[in-house]
């Protein structure tokens, strides 16, 4: 009896450090599994963040210039510059805004009022050229931009980032827009100050009139500038009615950045075209961009 208890002991201390070898092998290994995992979503999270939200860039206008006539030089050269300005601000914007507004934030509120700024300035480029040589046709093609790189998941505003907004618990005027997934929960945007009025009504868009503040007009240029007051009266109408189809989008300045502002854009190049037609025959008149801004009344 006394000599069978040394072996059955043995045998019991071998099982036990057997299985205490296999649990810490189980350990080890589930730990290095964790680790790797763990690193890996590390790694992924360091390249999404590293990505950024992008570059926006723009068509080179210069190089599409035709010659620029001595004394239209110095006009052109501050519109390039300022072209290049623009560009410059959106930039900034972007960077300062990742992570705001629904799936559309970039193209409507940066793309789309870039391209308004653009188009006017293109136009004040060509409109000097064409005063002592031929006008250039076409540049407004050159216009639109693009967010590239790192923003392909904004590309265009698809904001694939925008997505993981609905966590932005710090973007208060945000909350209820959850990524903007079908509009659900907008009531968030219930106090979207631009929007003010939408549960009740979204309100209109009035602009200064422009016909009752010009000189008078010269035979020759009657037809342009009536043209372009038709013009301003049906870009109104596409604001208006791009306002009533998008309530409920985006954010607190969804309105003003994505609807006003491109007006805004619009109507200076138009005004600007009206009072060039004027110039050509008369006296220029000064100060109606001022009348370009415009504003939702409830």
């Amino acid at each position: 009896m006394s000599r069978a208890l040394p072996k059955y002991n043995k045998r019991r201390v071998v099982v036990i450090g057997a299985a205490a070898a296999l649990a810490l092998t189980g350990a080890v290994v589930v730990n290095s599994a964790l680790a790797g995992e763990s690193s890996k979503g590390g790694a992924t999270n360091a390249q999404t963040l590293a990505a950024g939200p992008g570059t926006i860039t723009c068509p080179d206008v210069a190089s599409q210039l035709p010659a620029v006539p001595a004394t239209a030089k110095a006009e052109v050269d501050r519109n390039l510059a300022l072209l290049q300005t623009q560009i410059n601000e959106a930039n900034t914007r972007l960077q300062n805004t990742v992570g705001q507004g629904g799936p559309n934030f970039v193209q409507n509120a940066i793309l789309g009022p870039l391209k308004g700024k653009r188009e006017s300035t293109i136009d004040r480029i060509a409109i000097s050229i064409g005063r002592k040589g031929t006008k250039p046709q076409g540049l407004n093609a050159l216009a639109g931009c693009a967010l590239n790189a790192g923003g392909a998941a904004n590309n265009g505003g698809a904001a694939a980032p925008a997505a993981g907004n609905a966590g932005n618990k710090g973007n208060n005027a945000n909350a209820g827009n959850n990524a903007n997934a079908g509009n659900k929960g907008n009531a968030g945007n219930a106090g979207n100050a631009g929007n003010a009025g939408n549960a009740n009504g979204v309100g209109t868009i009035t602009c200064p009139d422009v016909a009752s503040q010009l000189p008078a007009v010269p035979a020759t240029a009657k037809a342009e500038v009536d043209r372009n007051l038709a013009l301003l009266q049906t870009q109104i109408n596409e604001a208006n009615t791009r306002l009533q189809n998008t309530v409920g989008q985006g954010g607190p300045n969804f309105v003003q950045n994505a609807i006003l502002g491109p007006l805004q854009g619009k109507r200076e190049s138009t005004i600007d075209r009206i009072a060039i037609s004027i110039g050509r025959k008369g006296t220029k008149p000064q100060g109606l961009n001022a009348l370009a801004a415009c504003q939702l009344n409830k």
